[in-house]
């Protein structure tokens, strides 16, 4: 019983300090578990399930009408033992035929409603991925900072060693020392500041998969850096031409709004309602009869629904080139937002950093051995920390914006 007791222990132990039930995610591992768990999309496809319900109903032929009449009933009549001597039973049955191909155009043009509804869909989840994929750059960019913070300090606290030990060999004076000490809070406020925001990153992509995983259990793993991938303006135009879910749904509904100019056509033909009855009319005993009504359509030909669907098509087409226009406009903006951050980045990446880092060393070195001055040192160490801080920034920018290109495009061209 002890033994189980210590084992529970060291389990809940292992649990309070996250050792346990730490699950990484790359990034197609969260994109599978937001697309199968995202509240927005399930009730997205649950109108899709609607729309192909309307298909269905659309498909219906139209009932049959069935109607029965005894009349002519004597109980009160001279002959009391033959109170239905008189009686005159009557069934008919009519059904309406409906011309001109309603029943075809109405399922057409569910269809292409449901169609519509899907192509939307993937706009909505085009819009949702882009958002996931900002939240998901965003955690990256806040472990490296926090990486980057802690870095720092332990590099500082080991310099702060040095210092100490000169202290006490007289080559520093006190006034030095606690300026260097006083230093030390802005690289420990930027390790505070770098876990809040690594917290708060996980919180909005923990909300967007609407998982309840408490934060020190997940964590995401994947390639944050700077990475050239050159696709052409000129390709990039002709693939969001092919793959945008709102242009298809653009050309989708200005489809739909043909076929419903074809209904509303269709609906201002007259329908024929054919009808048979059997009945008794003494001293026939029985007879049969038939009958066709054919509405006159002198007033009501669907002239408004006409007009209107007419007008539909071209508020269509007004929308399917606005569609175009801001395809090429999407696109154009985030190819110019992701070329801006890759010249910087190459700068950075081929000068700056290597710079940095030298200057930091080097000025440590010759501080440490009364070769610089106390502010050349800070300097340094400021310089460092916000050129790597620049850097980790961009680097999260540029990852954003290739982000924001490849929703622009409908489809993940840069990785």
């Amino acid at each position: 019983m002890r033994g189980h007791m210590r084992r529970a222990i060291v389990i809940a132990g292992l649990f309070a300090t996250g050792v346990l039930a730490q699950n990484t995610f790359t990034w197609q591992q969260i994109k599978d578990r937001f697309e199968a768990a995202n509240p927005a999309l399930l009730a997205g496809r649950i109108g899709i399930g609607e729309a192909k319900a309307q298909e269905i109903t659309a498909w219906l032929r139209p009932n049959p009408d069935m109607t029965t009449t005894l009349d002519q009933l004597a109980p009160f009549s001279g002959n009391p033992y033959r109170p239905l001597g008189s009686a005159l039973p009557l069934i008919s049955a009519s059904y309406l035929h409906e011309r001109g191909g309603k029943r075809e155009l109405r399922l057409e043009s569910a269809q292409k409603g449901t169609a519509v509804a899907a192509s939307q869909l993937a706009d909505q989840e085009r819009t949702l991925l882009f958002n996931l994929r900002t939240a998901f750059v965003s955690t990256l960019q806040q472990k490296s900072v926090v990486a980057l913070a802690t870095e720092n300090l332990a590099y500082y606290d080991r310099l702060l060693g040095v210092s100490s030990d000169r202290y006490q060999a007289g080559d520093i004076s006190q006034v030095d020392l606690d300026r260097l000490e006083l230093q030390r809070v802005q690289f420990e406020t930027d390790l505070e500041t770098a876990q809040v925001n690594l917290r708060t990153a996980k919180i909005q992509l923990l909300t967007l998969l609407n998982d309840r995983t408490p934060i020190e259990q997940f964590d995401v793993t994947g390639p944050f850096e700077f990475t050239e991938q050159v696709v052409t303006l000129e390709e990039l135009h002709q693939m969001a031409l092919a793959k945008r879910p709102d242009l298809r749904a653009a050309a989708q509904a200005l489809d739909k709004a043909r076929t419903d100019h074809q209904l509303a056509v269709a609906n201002g033909a007259a329908d024929v309602t054919f009808a048979m009855d059997v009945g008794r009319n003494p001293p026939i005993p029985a007879y049969l009869g038939f009958s066709m009504t054919v509405p006159l359509r002198i007033f009501d030909r669907n002239q408004g629904e006409k007009a209107r669907t007419q007008l539909d098509i071209r508020r269509s087409e007004r929308l399917e080139e606005g569609s175009q226009a801001q395809v090429f406009s999407d696109v154009d903006s985030a190819f110019a937002s992701l070329n801006g951050n890759r010249v910087l980045l190459r700068t950075y990446k081929s000068k700056y950093l290597e710079q940095a880092t030298r200057i930091r060393e080097t000025v440590s070195f010759s501080y440490q051995h009364g070769g610089a001055s106390l502010l050349d040192f800070l300097n340094a160490q400021n310089d460092y920390r916000s050129v790597q801080l620049n850097y980790l920034l961009l680097v999260g920018t540029y990852m954003t914006a290739a982000s924001q290109l490849n929703m622009a495009v409908g489809s993940e061209v840069i990785q």
